[in-house]
């Protein structure tokens, strides 16, 4: 039997219950980035690897932790493509979503940074080295939106630049875990 999938609402309930002092989508684009750049961890280990403080009560023994891992690890490995950031539901208020996209970039590149990838910028494809400006573009922005169409369809684009932009990464940094051949999605700058 599989597990079902964490949501965002539900890992945001967890670690707000446990003052974890980060949110989901901040660790959800940590363990990512961490992951896509070919850090090495398990669900027992992966916090430790992200330096995350998990000695606080409840966290060690909650069995979503490591169902956490397994279903990014699952996602990024996944030969039909399916990763996505975990970010709040659409039905939650455009402003919430654009910030919390913010927070997944951020904990993106400060995962792949962990992972000792940022030593290898060079290496990177002119396609990859552009990928990981943007996400620093969206990472240090303050999303301006005003809740109309035009935003929700912006931020929807934005949303599948960053998913297959992790998949274009993953291929390129850690392709040892890798089984699928590399993806080149259109270059879209951010800027």
């Amino acid at each position: 039997m599989s597990e079902s999938p964490i949501s965002h609402l539900k890992f945001s309930t967890i670690l707000s219950k446990l003052r974890a002092g980060i949110n989901a989508s901040d660790l959800h684009g940590s363990l990512t980035g961490y992951l896509c750049a070919g850090g090495k961890a398990t669900e027992d280990t992966w916090g430790e690897a992200l330096a995350l403080d998990f000695t606080a009560e409840g966290i060690q023994d909650n069995p979503a932790f490591p169902q956490f891992f397994r279903q990014t690890r699952a996602q990024l490995d996944d030969v039909e493509f399916g990763f996505v950031p975990m970010l709040p539901a659409d039905a939650a208020a455009l402003e919430t979503r654009a910030e919390a996209l913010v927070d997944w970039c951020r904990g993106f590149l400060g995962g792949v940074g962990l992972a000792g990838a940022g030593k290898r910028g060079n290496e990177l494809s002119a396609d990859a080295r552009e990928i990981v400006k943007d996400f620093a573009t969206i990472a240090s922005s303050n999303l301006d939106v005003s809740g109309k169409e035009e935003d929700e369809t912006a931020l929807v684009e934005v949303i599948e630049f960053v998913r297959v932009g992790v998949l274009l990464l993953h291929s390129e940094l850690a392709p040892a875990s890798s089984p699928r051949p590399a993806t080149s999605p259109t270059s879209r700058s951010l800027h």
